[in-house]
């Protein structure tokens, strides 16, 4: 039984194509397979609030931002167009919230005229003499540092921000790492993994295993359980509809593998 996938980008996203259409990306979720798709969009800030923690903490903007603002009217436009037009696929509205610890009051308001259905927790950028960088270029400048840090962030982030339902792409690095994925070892940062883990089991929330990320591995998602991780959830980060779905087989093996099962129905997050 293939599971929903709760992280898809369409268009409305700002890093995403206009050609990435919701309609494409749910004719694709049903060729896979998938019992519901959610569309969860960039909600990221180059302004913010002054109440918060971005200001208290001293940043004053992000570093080459190309980042863009929802477009709500027409993400929940279209929205409204695929749900009547697929009713056999659950469609879920949603957002990927980046570092949403920095931006809690920001992040409220936009959930309060516009709440959905899926948040998800991301950390893409870390701060660096009052501006936000993404981890992409910190690792060029210490790889090991910048992984270390990273991760204790992810702590913060969880431990500190009650709005996300699921913590997203947990190694978003790994995409970045200096001479390529392979050279990635991932056992290197085993307590700072478990550190993670045991702060998001400790709040009940979902790990999300990523199949556009180098996919985790059974270790690491067992690391998850045996910190007391308790629910999973399956996201291919798609920025195009050929992605939907993608390579969820084999992330099925891994989740398995580390003891998680399919939820209490078919549109459910897996459980231990």
């Amino acid at each position: 039984m293939r599971p929903p996938d709760n992280h898809v980008h369409s268009r409305w996203s700002w890093d995403t194509a206009g050609s990435a259409t919701m309609v494409r990306a749910c004719e694709r979720a049903l060729a896979q397979g998938l019992p519901a798709i959610a569309f969860t969009e960039h909600l990221d800030f180059t302004v913010w609030a002054p109440e918060d923690r971005a200001t208290t903490d001293g940043l004053v903007d992000r570093h080459a931002s190309r980042h863009e603002p929802i477009d709500v009217e027409g993400y929940f436009a279209e929205l409204a167009e695929c749900r009547e037009r697929f009713p056999e696929l659950r469609i879920w509205s949603g957002v990927e919230t980046g570092e949403p610890h920095l931006f809690a009051a920001s992040v409220a308001a936009h959930l309060r005229d516009a709440p959905v259905d899926r948040v998800l927790g991301s950390l893409h950028s870390l701060s660096l003499d009052g501006r936000l960088y993404g981890v992409g270029q910190l690792l060029y400048r210490d790889a090991d540092a910048t992984m270390r840090r990273y991760l204790g962030e992810l702590v913060d982030m969880v431990e500190s921000s009650a709005v996300f339902q699921v913590l997203a792409h947990v190694d978003f690095p790994r995409r970045y790492w200096p001479g390529g994925r392979q050279k990635y070892a991932e056992k290197d940062y085993e307590e700072e993994y478990r550190a993670v883990f045991r702060a998001l089991a400790g709040t009940g929330r979902a790990l999300e295993v990523n199949t556009t990320s180098p996919l985790a591995s059974v270790d690491q998602v067992r690391w998850f359980f045996e910190e007391g991780g308790e629910v999973v959830s399956f996201g291919s980060d798609a920025h195009g509809p050929d992605a939907v779905g993608q390579h969820f087989d084999l992330a099925v093996d891994v989740v398995e593998a580390a003891g998680f099962r399919p939820g209490r129905d078919r549109f459910d997050f897996w459980r231990r």
